[in-house]
């Protein structure tokens, strides 16, 4: 081999490791929000306790959930404000500025005193710190999917966006591992009393490394291409005028967000409180989704690259239509670890495939100028009304009509939504006009 050949291959491969190095930069702060959200959400019964006592634990559980929803409230508010702070300044310093606001109300959370130590503060600083993870949140998931979208090679654009979500399934992984471990080392009282919170401040002992993993990103070329940065009253109109993009796009969230939360953050609760099976099995069953979600995502992406977005989004959303309430019915209908596992699969399978093809489809449909904005309130209204609530929506569903399969039933109208939302942008020569009015 000559000198000549061996230069260019050494140039490709910085340029993979440069690539890589940067996947893995920018993914980390997702990591970090997803691990508190997820935290939340498994936690759920020993804060109810610590912070929302009542008399019925069914409501202090709806309480809890409430709270947690609450934080998706502020994410419509986060998308349009820090949004349009990335879209204007670059998605560098956008990123580093969500990271900070998310450390706040992580710390926060991981170290706020019991409702018998503080009364009602308690629960109010806990809302706070789920409001301010909710407000860096709504631009959070937009910008990271928008930098990796910008950064990907042509033709590898699904490839590259799914590690956007497959950067929170390994969050899962790692605090389904904590989890395991804490249950197994420690007593189910010291658990409930202080041992939730370990979970939490390993979390907050993350977010230096994390900042400084950040601080190392480099703008988008894309981004430093464009010769106009709009201002701030240019995004708000530009977002007004495409209010069309921002519907169908929300609509096509929904399906990821709702079989997202539905499938991670309240399976353990699901499987604890509804199915009556152990912590440690609901936790295996959980460690299994992130791993199942993992593989299916960058798989569907990189197959979404060579077959297209349409077909892979109108089949898993028919997929999940016909099967989401028949699975989870076969499962209340005899509950076990087993059929649990299998069902969680089956809809990890539905949920990666659709995701995979779902999120670089939406960086594809809203105008450049206003891409992380765009993106970021269609993801935040979708989560904000849907998908943040999931876990509360199950828990009231099966209290109100005594079916414990109900949540299969809220899974598969996301899924009508997501159908319609396809039809809606894939509507014949309508997908190529919007990917080319976005790319303008």
């Amino acid at each position: 081999m000559t000198t000549a050949e061996i230069g260019p291959l050494s140039a490709g491969k910085k340029v993979t490791q440069s690539k890589l190095a940067a996947v893995l930069r920018v993914t980390s702060g997702n990591f970090l929000e997803m691990f508190d959200f997820f935290l939340f959400g498994f936690y759920a019964t020993y804060i109810a306790a610590a912070f929302f006592p009542a008399g019925n634990e069914v409501a202090s559980l709806l309480l809890t959930f409430m709270t947690f929803g609450a934080g998706f409230l502020m994410r419509p508010l986060g998308a349009i404000i820090l949004g349009a702070y990335v879209d204007r300044v670059g998605r560098r310093k956008g990123l580093i500025v969500t990271l900070a606001i998310m450390a706040i109300g992580t710390v926060l959370i991981a170290f706020v005193p019991t409702y018998a130590s503080i009364g009602v503060a308690a629960p109010a600083l806990v809302l706070i710190g789920r409001l301010l993870q909710g407000f860096s949140a709504g631009v959070e998931l937009g910008g990271v999917s928008v930098y990796l979208s910008e950064m990907a090679p042509p033709n590898q654009k699904g490839f590259y966006v799914s590690w956007q979500s497959g950067s929170q399934q390994v969050a899962i992984i790692v605090a389904a591992i904590i989890g395991y471990l804490l249950n197994t080392m420690m007593t189910p009282q010291d658990v409930a009393s202080w041992g939730w919170r370990i979970p939490f401040c390993i979390g907050s002992m993350i977010v230096p490394f994390i900042f400084i993993i950040r601080r190392s990103l480099q703008e988008t070329e894309v981004f430093l291409a464009r010769k106009h940065h709009p201002t701030l009253p240019e995004i708000y109109k530009s977002i007004a005028s495409n209010w069309k993009i921002v519907v169908a796009g929300m609509l096509l969230v929904v399906m990821t967000t709702v079989s997202f939360y539905l499938i991670t953050v309240y399976t353990p609760t699901f499987g604890k409180s509804v199915l009556k099976l152990s912590i440690t099995d609901s936790l295996i069953v959980t460690f299994c989704v992130a791993l199942s979600n993992l593989f299916w995502l960058p798989v569907t992406g990189a197959l979404s690259d060579r077959i297209g977005r349409r077909p892979i989004l109108l089949a898993f959303t028919v997929l999940t239509i016909l099967t989401a309430y028949p699975a989870v019915s076969w499962l209340v209908a005899n509950p076990s670890f087993e059929r649990m596992l299998m069902v969680e699969l089956w809809l990890s399978f539905l949920y990666g495939g659709y995701n995979g093809a779902m999120v670089v489809a939406l960086t594809e449909i809203v105008p450049a100028s206003v891409r992380t904005v765009g993106f970021s309130l269609c993801y935040s209204l979708a989560t904000a009304l849907f998908g943040g609530f999931t876990p509360a929506v199950c828990t009231a569903l099966i209290e109100a009509t005594g079916d414990k399969a109900a949540p299969g039933l809220w899974m598969t109208f996301a899924a009508v939504c997501g159908l319609a939302a396809t039809l809606m942008v894939y509507r014949r020569g309508e997908s190529s006009r919007l990917v080319q009015a976005a790319a303008a």
